[in-house]
């Protein structure tokens, strides 16, 4: 029955998907990318690919840093594009992803008012997959009890903030055991709701969230030492799910060095 009304649901935006995959660059046209040497002759092998049409009124010589905008650019637009035309459950499997980068963005504008900076200015600075339309709302904040409240009312991820942090939890020492709470809060809540949705889903993004769980277990750890971090609260950092959930995650919740970790990492290769 599910497959009768995909195409009413789901058909158009499978089309346009399909037609991103026909644009991405090809194993020859990558091969062609690495022998370049200047900027202008990597701008002109992307002149005949996809890319070529958010490239080509660049002036040259083309930096870096303009390159990787004009990317981001033209991926938020058709990111934007898929969920302008997305109908539930999809618009929601849609708007998940973008959970990531607003945590990332908040994180952001709560240390530039810890520091006292122009949140204004850290706007710029904010990933486009992870603005809100009420943003610009916490840059009126002047104080991160300020900046709590806006975010509890005015967010999307009110939720993850109300279950796991208070005001008084936002300081500069907590600034990255916050932003690694909420990260954990949002990929348990992504994963639980992808496996409501059913097969194929639930496998494929089983397989992508508990990787995304384990390379953060890794880091916490490996960020934890030579800090004022206990065991205990670096366990509680760590998502609870993931390939090594729970028993890896047990015995790297005390590792000293890196030379444990790699010891337990070996075993999951």
């Amino acid at each position: 029955m599910n497959e009768i009304y995909f195409n009413a649901d789901a058909g158009y935006l499978e089309g346009i998907v399909r037609g991103y995959r026909d644009g991405l660059i090809t194993a020859p046209q990558y091969l062609n990318l690495t022998q370049c040497e200047t900027m202008d002759d990597l701008k002109l092998q992307l002149a005949t690919t996809d890319y070529a049409s958010f490239l080509q009124n660049e002036p040259s010589p083309m930096s870096t840093s303009t390159l990787s905008a004009r990317c981001t650019d033209a991926l938020v637009a058709e990111f934007q594009y898929l969920q302008q035309n997305a109908a539930e459950p999809i618009s929601r499997f849609l708007d998940y992803i973008t959970y990531g980068y607003m945590i990332d963005n908040v994180i952001l504008l709560i240390t530039g008012t810890l520091h006292e900076r122009d949140t204004h200015d850290l706007l710029e600075k904010c990933h486009p997959l992870g603005v809100f339309d009420t943003m610009p709302a916490l840059c009126v904040a002047t104080t991160v009890q300020d900046l709590y409240s806006t975010v509890l009312v005015d967010s999307p991820l009110a939720g993850y903030f109300r279950e796991c942090l208070s005001a008084e939890d936002l300081n500069e020492l907590n600034i990255e055991i916050i932003r690694n709470t909420l990260h954990k809060a949002y990929l348990e809540d992504f994963y639980a709701y992808c496996q409501g949705l059913g097969e194929p889903t639930a496998s494929i993004m089983a397989d992508i969230l508990r990787l995304e769980a384990d390379r953060r277990t890794v880091n916490i750890t490996i960020n934890s030492f030579g800090t004022e971090l206990s065991k205990d609260d670096r366990a509680k950092l760590y998502p609870r799910l993931g390939n090594m959930y729970p028993e890896a995650q047990t015995r790297l919740a005390r590792v000293d060095d890196m030379d444990q970790v790699r010891a337990i990492l070996e075993q999951y290769g």
